[in-house]
């Protein structure tokens, strides 16, 4: 068998010699030609000709190429290695964007789970309350789910925004029930007053910051995930510079002229070529190695704190306790309602045929919510690190990768050197990146692309955001800049928000979600939390907090997790 291969080896290179030196008709460049759809046939010669206005692929004999085809095959030489680019990219970017779409189906299926959790504890301890509360805490579970997937709203506002809905039925229901509602314009005035008078204590404040501390270390990662399918797209696209694509032209094509149509380039050749081409790319090896280092950094950092599963999960305990501390405070309420708003004003009265629930809050156990551990973020996140693992030298290593199983001929094989056919490349291999091209044979680099700098840029504010450095908050990625103006300046203090979500009420606003689906809802029971006073002892201090010290300072007990 080698001495089989090596007769075919000689055969084929004395066949590729002849036919250099022998060139007689263009009927292989024009096969390929109009195979590959380079352009219309009729750019291509019947018979060799002398190819004196060709500018890159020049021969000292006879050519089957023209000016026109030489133009031709520059563009195809372009879209071969953009093609090329995108295919090796492919199970990256899949890998990444499935990820992403998991991680949101996940994070929505958990809210959803813990919405009806809500609803069902509700509806056990307080049963008259919880189908009037229904709105308000779907408003809420709907402004967590916004928040836990990026969206730039107030957290601590839509807490709030939750107990001023709840206090009016809460008032009515509970510190003053009666036969009768109270009219609109009463139940209005009572919800005004809800932030003075603090009927829930410091629960608003207390329930922002749990779901604040609980949804950063998440927001982070798919904020990570989103760049890194951003890069990907970015490094596809690429530029090629019009070195380059006389580089590629000549690597690819040249040869066609020749009538080596079935010809490769050399591997050494390839090499300087594409390390030449893609030494941008080569530059952002070790911020993608860091980008992949600090998310597991990242998954490190949480594991085995509390997570959103634990906090979501018990928000239905926060709500009830803080609903039992108003109605033990029912005296209280009603005289400091009554001076705000009057004596109450209720509708005409009508018979209620639901049941007041007031007691009895351990007479119908119900079980906890059971969760697949394959279906947590904690689980997804490690499953996916597992994977994104291997792909960590991904562009440290692409142009080699590409010649070795895409473009260049096999070891011991005839080859292309960009002049004739051989069995070797005599010229010196560079290596990769921008410095090594300073004495690439093939191809001139003089700096990094522009737009490989942008993305690396993104990828080092990306970074010290994951590795807990506090850095200022942007609402998308795309408006970190590099150079000065109002790009990052390095600095951040207590007023740039680093963070946090902002303070004062702001609209929200809506996240793209890839793979949006709707899901059957689940209803389940937590067992009871401990005693609601015991657990907002200390919240004065919160509830002096404004919304973005607050966030603040719940990011930086991130830090020590």
């Amino acid at each position: 068998m080698e001495i089989r291969g090596v007769l075919i080896c000689a055969v084929l290179t004395s066949f590729m010699e002849v036919n250099v030196g022998s060139l007689t008709n263009c009927d292989e460049a024009r096969k390929v030609f109009q195979l590959k759809q380079i352009g219309p046939v009729k750019y291509v010669p019947e018979t060799p000709r002398t190819g004196s206005d060709l500018q890159v692929c020049m021969s000292r004999n006879v050519t089957c190429c023209t000016k026109k085809m030489e133009e031709r095959y520059q563009v195809a030489a372009r879209r071969d290695i953009q093609n090329l680019l995108q295919i090796s990219s492919s199970g990256l970017k899949v890998l990444i964007s499935r990820n992403v779409a998991a991680f949101q189906e996940t994070v929505e299926s958990l809210v959803r789970q813990a919405e009806n959790y809500t609803h069902t504890v509700l509806l056990h301890t307080y049963r008259d309350l919880s189908h009037h509360a229904a709105g308000p805490v779907g408003e809420f579970f709907t402004d967590v789910n916004l928040f836990a997937l990026g969206s730039e709203l107030s957290l601590e506002e839509a807490s709030q925004r939750f107990f001023d809905a709840l206090f009016p039925l809460v008032y009515e229901r509970l510190v003053e029930p009666g036969l009768s509602r109270l009219t609109p314009a009463y139940g209005e005035c009572v919800r005004a007053a809800c932030r003075d008078l603090a009927p829930f204590a410091g629960a608003p404040g207390r329930l922002a910051a749990h779901v604040s501390r609980a949804s950063t270390p998440g927001r982070v990662f798919l904020q990570a995930l989103h760049l890194g399918v951003e890069v990907i797209n970015t490094t596809d696209h690429i530029q090629i510079s019009r070195e380059c694509r006389r580089a590629l032209l000549r690597m690819n094509y040249c040869p066609h002229c020749q009538g080596l149509t079935a010809s490769e380039p050399c591997t050494g050749y390839c090499l300087n070529v594409m390390r030449g081409c893609l030494a941008s790319l080569a530059e952002v090896d070790s911020h993608w190695r860091e980008f992949v280092r600090s998310l597991e950094a990242l998954e490190t950092r949480t594991r085995g704190g509390l997570d959103l599963e634990q906090v979501l999960l018990g928000v239905h305990g926060l709500v009830r306790d803080a609903v039992a501390h108003a109605q033990k405070n029912a005296p209280r309420l009603s005289a400091q309602v009554h001076k705000v708003c009057g004596r109450p004003s209720r509708r005409q009265a009508q018979v209620s045929s639901v049941q007041h629930g007031t007691s009895g809050r351990n007479s119908i156990p119900l079980k906890g919510p059971v969760r697949n551990t394959d279906d947590t973020l904690s689980h997804r996140r490690k499953e996916f690190l597992n994977s994104l693992r291997l792909y960590r030298t991904f562009y440290g290593g692409l142009a080699d990768q590409l010649c070795v199983s895409e473009l260049a001929s096999a070891d011991g094989m005839s080859c292309w050197s960009g002049a004739d056919v051989g069995r070797s490349y005599t010229l010196r291999v560079v290596g990769n990146g921008i410095k090594a091209q300073a004495e690439n044979p093939e191809v001139k680099v003089k700096e990094v692309d522009p737009v490989i700098s942008q993305v690396i840029d993104k990828l080092k504010h990306i970074n010290q955001l994951l590795q807990g450095r506090p850095i200022p908050k942007f609402g998308t990625l795309d408006q970190i800049e590099t150079g000065s103006g109002d790009g990052y300046s390095g600095d951040c203090d207590d007023e740039d928000g680093c963070w946090g979500s902002g303070s004062g009420p702001k609209d929200r606003r809506t996240v793209t979600l890839l793979t949006p689906e709707n899901s059957n809802n689940h209803r389940y029971h937590h067992p009871q939390t401990d005693d609601f006073d015991r657990l907002n002892s200390g919240t004065s201090v919160v509830q002096t907090l404004s919304p973005a010290l607050l966030l603040i300072f719940s990011s930086f007990t991130l830090l020590s997790w």
